[in-house]
């Protein structure tokens, strides 16, 4: 097993030779000498793996059970809980939820008014409303890693500079390095209870199955329940393939015409046509076996790798079931509340909606007016509605503050002539998922409830990032010490009305690696500047988004560089239609001139010691690279013996 689990991952090295950006056929030749480099990689590999130890079995496999009991042992024995008037009884509760893809223009409180979000408006018009909330990326990795540390992605290591601009396998060793710091840590250390249900997407190993450096429990949440990926086509038999779909069609080629060739040597072996020597058919036999390997294991399996559940660094259920998968995470999520109602207690409930495939619940089944995606949409609403009916069940609405929101924008071109439309609907702001800086693809909701706090139906229209969240728990966590350089500001002066403009002057948009744009808030104006260096391609030409290729890509000739950039006024021209010139905008050299000296400011804290004494002052290792990102067998994480995995969670009726 550790032999084989080494010879396939140094013949995907190898073979990404001939795939660096994209994956061709190649010729004959080209196809021979890559797998003979394989091969000798291959072996190269298994004793280096050896020596290395990488593959061995987790010894600390964790109790299903135990954060629960623990949880409700801390509840009981705490000596500050329950309703003495301690300060840890009056210390705040947060239920942050998140949807996945979801678009800012499918909310009712946003402007549509043809879908069904009675509950999600409730929290708006009890709480705060924010109308120019930004994500950090218009990706689930580096937005939610920017969400997490109150810092752009890049700063972790979480950008891309080629073709894959997320996580795509569990088995491999890239995500958020445990050297970061999560607003769950900070919370842990201040005495919260910490709690995540649903998705992460942030890495699980990184040397060997168990490591769990990347895993939530690492990061400050102690009690763990969901998707340490993400819900993705995959994990519906008949949805088709989401991960390197040319680069699976290509190894399944080569491996065929491997096939091919050996069989006919074969046959001209056997009929006396050439002679050939055994030797020579047994090293291609084992060569052809090798490449089917390095495609089937990764790719043909990936539902079982990538589809699970775990609790806590147990994995519970192998692959999962989605049809369930609502239910439990709600369950789960206000199991969590309950358990901890006489403590502080912090809960990310990451949903695994609004992202394909789309769920089938019947109970929501063709109710609304826009298909099976207005039917999920309208869900994830009753999803929302249930836990903040738990919470004011259980008194603590006045001493919880709710936040919903997206992790970005809608995902335009996910739509097929059976199912119609998959992805959401950004409102009159141009572009979406994946579109580097364009504002369809990173202007999410943001709502704030707290009632006694807060006061209801308050609209605040200035800039604001979900790097805010960050500082935001911090300060009302009371948590005073020192910390890394950060890229979010508290918000709670503009939602409680004592402060009217944000801190935001410049904001700063990644594409990967690639800083995409900038927006300036003019001190004194309403004006909302933004300054695109380059935007993507859009295909076909004319279209208003990637539908070739499906998704944006942030490099080379996917994008469009301008010089002079492309300036729009967001306050004026919301869906950046119109840009501006020297002739239309009597400030536009000085927009020119103030993000450029921002950008250079913005990039001087990535060189400068303006970290931690923990944290390292040069540049974080890439999350990344071809290295980090592809499978490798002893980093899967796996129940039962690898490679027979599988599992069930063991369930009440839901």
């Amino acid at each position: 097993g550790c032999a084989f689990a080494a010879l396939m991952h140094h013949c995907q090295l190898s073979l990404l030779l001939c795939f660096p950006t994209e994956a061709s056929s190649g010729s004959l030749a080209a196809i021979l000498s890559t797998i003979g480099v394989a091969a000798v990689g291959a072996v190269t590999g298994y004793f280096t793996y050896q020596k290395k130890k990488l593959c061995f079995k987790n010894r600390q496999e964790a109790d299903p059970e135990a954060a629960r009991k623990a949880d409700a042992a801390e509840a009981q024995s705490d000596p500050q809980a329950g309703s003495d008037g301690s300060e840890a009884d009056r210390r705040p509760n947060f239920v942050l939820m998140m949807v996945d893809d979801l678009g800012i223009g499918d909310i009712g409180c946003y402007g549509n008014d043809t879908i069904r979000t009675p509950n999600i408006d409730r929290l708006a018009s009890e709480g705060v409303k924010l109308t120019q909330h930004i994500a950090a990326a218009p990706l689930c990795t580096p937005s939610r890693a920017a969400f997490m540390t109150g810092r752009y992605a890049v700063r972790s290591g979480l950008g891309n500079t080629g073709r894959v601009q997320v996580l795509l396998f569990l088995g491999g060793s890239g995500g958020l390095p445990p050297t970061e710091t999560t607003f769950a840590k900070r919370l842990q250390q201040q005495g919260y209870t910490t709690g995540l249900v649903g998705k992460w997407h942030l890495g699980v190993n990184c040397e060997h199955r168990g490591d769990h450096c990347h895993h939530p429990n690492q990061h400050g949440f102690s009690y763990f329940y969901g998707l340490p990926f993400t819900l993705f086509n995959n994990c519906v038999p008949g949805n088709g393939n989401d991960v390197l779909a040319d680069l699976e069609h290509t190894l399944r080629v080569l491996t065929m015409m491997l096939g091919v060739g050996l069989s006919t040597l074969v046959c001209v072996r056997a009929c006396g046509l050439l002679e050939i020597r055994l030797w020579l058919l047994v090293a291609l036999f084992l060569l052809a076996f090798l490449a089917t390997a390095v495609w089937y294991m990764p790719f043909k399996m990936m539902t079982t790798w990538n589809c699970i559940i775990m609790r806590n660094q147990e994995v519970i259920e192998q692959p999962m079931t989605v049809e369930t998968l609502p239910q439990r995470l709600l369950r789960e999520a206000q199991d969590f509340v309950k358990r901890n109602v006489n403590q502080p207690f912090l809960l990310f409930f990451s949903l695994a909606h609004i992202h394909t495939p789309l769920f089938k619940n019947p109970a929501f089944a063709g109710k609304s007016r826009h298909g099976r995606y207005g039917d999920n949409l309208e869900e994830m609403d009753w999803l929302i509605g249930k836990m903040t009916e738990t919470v004011d069940s259980l008194g603590l609405a006045n001493n919880t503050l709710m936040y919903f929101t997206s992790d970005h924008g809608g995902h335009l071109e996910d739509a097929d002539s059976i199912t119609g439309q998959k992805g959401g609907w950004n409102s009159i702001y141009k572009g979406g998922k994946a579109m580097g800086g364009w504002e369809g693809g990173i202007r999410v909701p943001g709502i704030f409830r707290w009632p006694g706090r807060l006061a209801a139906g308050r609209v605040v229209e200035e800039p604001t990032s979900l790097m805010d969240l960050y500082p935001t728990l911090k300060h009302l966590a009371e948590d005073t010490h020192p910390d890394r350089q950060l890229d979010g500001f508290n918000l709670m002066p503009l939602l409680e009305g004592k402060a009217e403009r944000s801190e935001h002057e410049f904001m700063f948009h990644y594409c990967g690696v690639y800083l995409n744009a900038v927006r300036w808030h003019p001190p004194g104006s309403d004006s909302i500047y933004k300054v695109h260096f380059f935007t993507p391609n859009f295909s076909p030409p004319g279209a208003g988004g990637c539908y070739d290729t499906k998704i944006c890509l942030c490099h080379g000739e996917h994008v469009m560089h301008h010089s002079p950039p492309l300036v729009y006024d967001l306050h004026h021209d919301p869906s950046e239609s119109r840009p501006l010139s020297p002739d239309t905008e009597p400030r536009y050299a000085e927009i020119l001139e103030q993000t450029a000296k921002a950008v250079e400011r913005h990039q001087s804290t990535f060189t400068n010691s303006q970290t931690s004494d923990d944290a390292p002052s040069h540049p974080v290792e890439s999350q990344m690279t071809w290295e980090k990102i592809l499978w490798r067998p002893w980093l899967q994480p796996c129940c039962g013996t690898f490679p027979f995995c599988g599992c069930k969670e063991e369930t009440t009726q839901i």
